[in-house]
């Protein structure tokens, strides 16, 4: 039998000794557990003074962090039952003690000192690893509780970001979704783009404010991730139903509006909302648990300094809302150090003209913080309720004025706005040449009515640029450089957005005064929300729930063709029994790119131009796509000409393609690259038929005077606002921002012409033309973000229009 020593204690001392042994013993047993070696090499020791060494009896030694040894008299059952005892009361549990008598008898003693080794060498790292993860739990030390805190915050922070870009992709196949998702952030390794990042930015100052606010970390989380599920799930039901993601003007029917925000929910979503309830119910509940276990109830807490400790709080609340609301100013700033710096450090390049494309590109948050609040106009030098009193009495005298000189009412006509995309002359272009004519008709047509040139800010782009001007009779050289795009920037946010669709509207009622045709995808530019706030009762595209029904194509291009967005037109026009209105028109057969689309293209053997090979095809394409808008827009003015009640045809082109980069390299040109044609004609059954107004008045005009400009050919009464315009018009023929940049978008230099197409300077202008253009500032701050006075004093009625309906 083996007998066992014990270094000089009994049983009945150790026993003593283990009843008294405090109460944080076992934390000491855990900081003495590595000394597995030591009792080992005691015990080898020992084995120089007896017949065989007993290594269970290290092994033993280690719960209690002693060695103990049993007496010499005992049996070995004895000591099973005296070691299974010591092992309940240390809450550890041991062998049997068959397999240690096993291990005794049958394996080499060398074996079992080198399995204790490495046993114990391989526990070491679990133990630590232990030890950490209890002190970051315990709070024991102020850097790894901390350390918790920073590793939830960035999980929870990418988990949200994860969730919105998963709302925004929209697609039958789920898996396929949650691969785009996460490609979102892998693409920072992948293809070293960095859009994640920016949106961790926003996301984190959102949550860091959360938490400084509430005070309360785990509950802090709890609310951060309950905020993003919903914004997540409302920005995935708009994307399904309108591909549009959420924006800041949407925010606005958080006042009140339950009813409508309960519309947007699709039908058959009831199991998608139970199943992201239960989840966000489970999440706070886990957060809930962390919160009572976490010793470290608050983040900001001070017994002795709670002035201090206030200060702090405030201060840190105070932090992630400025910096929120600088980028919410900036980021979308054309040229603003927040704006360079997410283009050039996170590869963040905005898609202004596409709100649902710039999200999928960017990240829902940029997009959402991009369309933040702008500085649209500095305030204008003296605005006040009493200039704008003053302002409107002016006007209002002028618009007397004229209107005593003009016998018609504009609501009995109607009048079609039509936006022909991209189109202009391309022989006006320096160096571009053709033995046949592009556009004879319209070229002919300009001869025998209101016709001439139209600056346009864009060059390749910027339509809904030169459409908004069109429709509000507003100007960009009034706007800050900030505001790129209105559409995008302003008119979701506007309170009172007045256009002149609009005066149809009060003539015949708002479900019959206007309407808009545009054969493409409703969610460009906003569109289909921007028509809303405008008042056009619908919105006809490819797109439910108003799709047209004429959408033939030509050749191998994708767009609707002019000769069916034509004959949408004259359906309508023929549906419409009732009263004349306003139509709004923006047509796509020209649009980008010039693919070969056209069969049958003469355009590339009568090319004389001498350009380069690769700028010649581009330009032959434009230029067949332009010589059948001629011709369909001469077929559609014949069958206008055959309705029998008094129509209006406002034609312009929006911009010239960007496809002329010889002409583009020299800065002389750069007037003339941003010049299309337009013209103003009326159908027989008008009493303005055949009118062809001065050409010293119409050779160079702008967008924003459309309508002033219709209303003259019209020989129409005009609103205190048109009245202005054709004031200012007369002394300032043409303006606008020219965005040098193919593509339209961007800042530019403001613009002014004279009626020779002459560039003005201002600062040269007569005492009424500089009154004028200071009264124009004065009406366009008050119409965008000033408070609106003008809307109380008629300042853009038409009397005629009036009571009609």
């Amino acid at each position: 039998m083996t007998t066992y020593m014990n270094d000089g204690l009994t049983d009945t001392a150790m026993s003593e000794k283990h009843t008294t042994e405090p109460e944080h013993a076992e934390e000491m047993r855990l900081q003495e557990s590595p000394t597995d070696e030591q009792s080992n090499e005691q015990s080898n020791k020992q084995s120089n003074k007896q017949t065989r060494p007993d290594t269970e009896s290290t092994k033993e030694a280690e719960p209690t962090s002693e060695t103990q040894t049993g007496e010499s008299g005992q049996t070995a059952e004895a000591q099973d039952s005296q070691e299974a005892a010591q092992d309940q009361d240390a809450g550890r549990k041991k062998p049997a003690g068959a397999i240690r008598r096993f291990m005794n008898a049958h394996i080499p003693d060398d074996v079992t000192n080198a399995l204790t080794t490495w046993g114990s060498r391989i526990a070491k790292p679990f133990a630590v690893v232990g030890r950490v993860l209890k002190k970051i739990w315990r709070g024991w030390e102020p850097f790894t509780h901390i350390l918790l805190y920073i590793v939830v915050f960035c999980l929870a922070t990418t988990a949200a970001i994860y969730m919105l870009q998963l709302s925004v992709y929209k697609t039958d196949d789920s898996q396929g979704r949650f691969l785009f998702a996460a490609k979102f952030i892998t693409k920072m390794w992948d293809s070293q783009q960095y859009q994640f990042m920016m949106n961790f930015i926003i996301a984190g100052l959102f949550y860091a404010f959360i938490i400084f606010l509430v005070n309360r970390f785990w509950i802090a989380t709890a609310i951060f991730i309950i905020i993003a599920s919903v914004a997540a799930t409302a920005n995935y039901f708009k994307v399904s139903m309108r591909q549009e993601p959420i924006i800041p003007a949407d925010l606005t029917f958080l006042n009140g509006n339950t009813g409508e925000i309960v519309s947007f929910i699709p039908n058959g979503s009831g199991k998608l909302l139970r199943g992201i309830i239960v989840a966000l119910a489970i999440f706070t509940a886990l957060c809930i648990v962390f919160y009572i276990l976490d010793n470290h109830k608050r983040i900001i807490h001070a017994k002795r300094f709670k002035a201090a400790a206030i200060t702090s709080r405030i201060a840190l609340i105070l932090t992630p809302v400025l910096c929120l609301g600088f980028l919410g100013n900036t980021l979308g700033a054309q040229n603003s150090w927040t704006y360079n710096t997410a283009k050039n450090t996170f590869t963040v390049f905005p898609i202004l003209w596409n709100s649902y494309s710039d999200a999928m590109a960017n990240g829902p948050l940029v997009n959402f913080t991009r369309l933040m609040y702008h500085k649209a106009m500095d305030q204008p030098e003296g605005y006040s309720k009493e200039t704008m009193e003053a302002l409107a009495k002016r006007y209002t005298t002028e618009a007397n004025a004229i209107n005593q000189t003009r016998s018609a009412d504009m609501t009995d006509s109607t009048v079609i706005m039509m936006l022909s995309e991209s189109y202009s002359d391309p022989t006006r272009v320096p160096g571009v040449t053709f033995t046949e004519d592009p556009m004879p008709n319209i070229r002919a047509l300009k001869g025998t009515t209101t016709s001439g040139l139209m600056l346009s800010p864009g060059y390749g782009g910027g339509t809904a640029n030169i459409e908004y001007q069109s429709l509000t009779g507003l100007s960009l050289v009034n706007f800050n450089p900030s505001l790129a795009v209105p559409y995008q920037q302003l008119v979701p946010s506007q309170k009172w957005a007045p256009t002149f669709n609009q005066i149809w509207n009060d003539a015949y009622g708002a479900e019959s005064g206007s309407q808009a045709i545009h054969p493409y995808y409703k969610r460009m530019y906003l569109r289909d929300t921007n028509y809303k706030k405008f008042g056009f009762s619908k919105f006809w595209t490819l797109e439910e729930p108003n799709v047209v029904t004429h959408q033939d194509t030509l050749g191998t291009s994708p767009y609707v063709s002019d000769a069916s967005t034509y004959q949408n037109i004259l359906d309508m026009l023929n549906k419409s029994k009732k009263n004349p209105q306003f139509l709004q028109i923006v047509t796509m057969q020209n649009h980008m790119p010039y693919t070969d689309w056209y069969p049958d293209n003469q355009f590339f053997s009568t090319d004389t131009s001498g350009l380069p090979d690769s700028e010649r095809y581009l330009i032959d394409t434009y230029a067949k796509g332009v010589s059948i808008t001629d011709q369909e827009t001469a077929d559609f003015l014949d069958k206008l000409n055959q309705i029998d009640k008094p129509i209006t045809v406002i034609f312009y082109g929006d911009h010239l393609p960007g496809i002329y980069p010889t002409a583009d390299s020299d800065s002389n040109n750069a007037v003339t690259l941003h010049e299309t044609d337009y013209f103003i004609w009326s159908n027989q059954a008008s009493s303005s038929a055949g009118v062809k107004l001065p050409e010293q008045e119409t050779a160079y005009t702008s967008s924003n005077y459309f309508m002033s400009l219709a209303a003259e050919h019209m020989n129409a009464k005009v609103s205190p606002y048109l009245a202005m315009l054709t004031e200012l018009r007369a002394q300032v023929p043409a303006m606008n921002t020219l965005i040098p940049d193919a593509g339209g978008i961007g800042t530019g230099e403001a613009t002014y012409l004279d009626s020779n197409g002459q560039v003005i300077d201002i600062s040269k202008l007569s005492k009424k033309a500089k009154k004028l253009l200071e009264d124009y500032k004065l009406v366009q701050y008050d119409m965008t973000v000033g408070k609106g006075y003008l809307k109380d004093y008629g300042f853009v009625e038409v009397p005629s229009a009036n009571g009609k309906s």
